[in-house]
């Protein structure tokens, strides 16, 4: 390997490196050491704590771990598309190195640091990022679920290697390492509290800019664009009612509570008795829309304004203020004012067209320089909302009217002066909870833990309660401040929620770019049936040791039919004339003319103790169940079905060791992610109970039906078409 030398120019901004001009290369790969000054706002280079034998010590580990999901020394994680496989000697990496529990956290520049690599990610996507997270024992349960908590809070899209090295003599504490393979020129030597430096270095990389952005991936149909969403990767932690519960906002005469449930894309909206009225967001995303096709990417702090009976939410990952208007149950984009041109086919119709309307010739384009990353909003005039990141280093002041910035504040002092006020009020309250409240362990030593930089967005008072996040316990809180009781909210009406955009299995997805949708447990039957209806019930054991949270409603279930047979929808009803559909026959049939469908006798209705009336879905203690009828055709067909069980631990369960075996069994725990994150979540619930946790568990079907001829009538001209029945037992255990 050959040691890069600094240009003499760069050496002389460096000064103290101590680089001996005459050393003979030593590193294939070119590395470039830069560190964050803790005592000034500017970062500068720093090589003293570096020699040619640590940096090859340093890079030679880094990339012994590539292609290795993990070793002696290390485990890669947030890796679900194996990235960590796809690193080559030819790319551009640009690392974040810190220690567990170092100085990273002490100065709490945790979120800082993440958000620059993050914007430096987006910017250029074609740079391999990644951060090194070191000094504790990879294998160690409590380095995981700290990696996890950041992943999951910071919304960290790129992988995370642990090692159980230590590299603090090799790096002065926290810092950045930019290297690049197989060339022999700096790409960058001085970093500042602003990326603008380092962005300057990476744009005269021709290895990023000759490379196009993979934001939109264009399709062989020329309309037809699809937005690559990247997600982080937990595995089935995802599958938790509420996925890192970030912000809460009220509306106390409405008697309405909003929830931002940032990684699942969507608000919440429930009472204060904890039953769920409605939600916005249906996946992640940027469009507008009614509430249930709208889309987020990690909303997080929201503001009620009574007057217009609207929501505003900062849509962080989409670095955007959105309104909800609920007279209308309409998603809009407030900031950033552009022309979003959708890409669908209509929008591509009406544009052939010439319907397109005209947009306003004052719309400003969207700056991904000024807005990023935003998280806390807050009303401070009668048209005006503050808005800041987690960290409260950049703020802006937003009119709700026009969607306009009319004010850029750099460095804490002036955002915090514009919201102390309530950060002081909620501060009070949240003194008086840990001094007079009937807290548990856990929850005491969560609301001590609530920094400065969360208490704004995260904890309202709410008539008689104070409401709150507990975002390691995916839980919501209320402390009652009449009886000094604080529990959990425990949510009802879960079917309001539908079925969950991950939970429809890959290959049945109209997009499943980008999605990490992950592997399904498909429970697969085939069966034989004649021409006609087919009327399908399916029954599904729950897991044991679990009890249903809500009934299984039309809303969660998902249903698909191919090939020679079609679904019944309810308006068809029961006496509906039963009919050939499979494609194949009704041409060959339409073309001779001579068949005719026969009047089915009226189906007796199927009777049981099971059955009530209704939508056609029923559930009992232990067995749930959904129906599906098919009209069948010659052939081969298949029925696809997706539902999603709301479950809780039985309460019969009172040992939190019984109660974490039963978590890991339902989300099916596998990967370093699942079992830390599940270590995280009951060591964070109160009293030592998981009880009132809410798991959401998908069940996937697919059945094929292979349908012989019809049966021989009078005349080679009559058709018989049959009726039959059948069940399908599912066990989830």
């Amino acid at each position: 390997m050959r040691l890069v030398r600094l240009p003499p120019e760069a050496a002389a901004e460096c000064g103290e490196c101590g680089h001996d001009e005459s050393a003979a290369p030593r590193f294939e790969t070119e590395t470039v050491l830069l560190s964050r000054s803790t005592d000034s706002s500017a970062a500068t280079v720093s090589m003293e704590a570096t020699t040619p034998a640590s940096q090859s010590q340093l890079l030679g580990f880094i990339k012994s771990t590539f292609g290795a999901l993990e070793g002696q020394n290390h485990c890669w994680l947030n890796s679900a598309n194996g990235i960590w496989r796809t690193f080559d000697q030819e790319g551009i990496y640009l690392v974040l190195l810190y220690q567990s529990c170092g100085t990273l956290d002490s100065q709490n520049k945790r979120s800082a640091a993440f958000e620059r690599l993050k914007f430096l990610q987006q910017r250029y996507p074609h740079l391999n990022v990644f951060a090194l997270q070191f000094g504790s024992a990879a294998s160690s349960l409590a380095a995981q679920s700290q990696a996890v908590r950041t992943i999951m809070k910071e919304y960290i899209t790129f992988p995370i290697l642990l090692s159980d090295k230590d590299f603090t003599n090799m790096t002065n504490g926290a810092c950045y390492l930019l290297f690049e393979g197989s060339k022999d020129h700096i790409l960058s030597v001085k970093l500042d509290e602003e990326p603008e430096l380092m962005t300057k270095g990476l744009e005269g990389c021709t290895a990023l800019s000759a490379e196009p952005s993979e934001n939109v991936l264009e399709s062989k149909v020329s309309w037809q664009k699809e937005e690559v969403i990247k997600e982080p990767y937990v595995g089935s932690l995802r599958n938790l009612l509420l996925y890192h519960p970030g912000c809460v906002s009220v509306d106390e005469d409405g008697d309405r509570i909003f929830i931002s449930d940032s990684n699942h894309h969507r608000i919440i909206i429930s009472n204060s008795d904890g039953i769920i009225m409605d939600f916005i967001g249906s996946s992640p995303g940027f469009e507008d829309g009614e509430f249930e096709y709208a889309k987020l990417l990690q909303p997080a702090a929201s503001f009620y304004h009574a007057a217009e009976d609207c929501l505003y939410i900062v849509d962080s990952e989409n670095h955007a203020v959105r309104k909800a208007d609920f007279s209308r149950r309409f998603l809009e984009t407030v900031y950033p004012v552009f022309n979003k041109k959708s890409s669908g086919i209509w929008s591509w119709i009406t544009d052939k067209l010439g319907l397109t309307k005209e947009v306003a010739s004052n719309i400003q384009d969207f700056d991904a320089d000024s807005v990023t990353f935003p998280w806390h909003l807050l009303q401070i005039s009668e048209d005006d909302l503050l808005v800041a990141d987690l960290n409260f280093e950049t703020s802006w002041i937003l009119n709700m009217s026009t969607g306009e910035k009319q004010d850029i504040a750099k460095g804490r002092a002036e955002a915090m002066e514009l919201c102390q006020q309530t950060i002081n009020e909620r501060r009070a309250l949240l003194k008086d909870i840990l001094m007079n409240g009937s807290l548990g362990d856990k929850e005491h030593s969560y609301l001590e833990k609530i920094s400065c930089n969360e208490i704004l967005s995260s904890i309202s008072r709410f008539q008689k309660y104070v409401v709150f996040c507990d975002t390691d316990g995916q839980r919501v809180l209320k402390h009652d401040l009449d009886t000094r009781d604080t529990s959990n909210i425990h949510f009802t009406n879960l079917g309001v929620l539908g079925l969950p955009y991950w939970f429809v299995c890959s290959l049945e997805r109209v997009s499943t770019w980008g999605h990490s949708v992950g592997q399904f447990r498909e429970h697969t039957r085939k069966v034989n049936v004649l021409p006609g209806r087919c009327n399908i019930k399916v029954s599904v054991d729950i897991p044991v040791d679990t009890e249903l949270a809500t009934p299984l409603v039309e809303s969660c279930i998902w249903r698909q039919v191919r090939g020679s047979g079609a679904e019944i929808s309810e308006s068809d009803g029961q006496d509906t004339n039963p009919e050939k559909v499979g494609i194949a026959q009704q041409w060959y049939d339409e073309i001779d003319n001579l068949a005719f469908s026969e009047a089915a006798e009226e189906p007796a209705a199927h009777k049981g103790d099971d059955d009530k009336p209704g939508d056609g879905n029923y559930q009992d203690q232990k067995t749930v169940h959904f129906t599906c009828a098919i009209n069948v055709s010659p052939g081969t067909c298949e029925l696809v079905a997706s539902a999603a069980l709301y479950l809780k631990i039985d309460r019969s369960k009172s040992n939190l060791e019984d109660q974490k075996a039963v978590i890991k069994r339902i989300l099916q725990c596998q990967g370093r992610e699942e079992h830390a994150g599940v270590e995280l979540l009951t060591g964070s619930s109160g009293g030592d109970d998981a009880r009132g946790l809410v798991l959401m568990k998908p069940v996937h079907l697919r059945l094929r039906l292979d349908c012989a001829d019809h049966p021989a009538g009078a005349t080679n001209k009559e058709t018989i078409n049959t009726e039959s029945s059948l069940e399908i037992i599912i066990s989830l255990d």
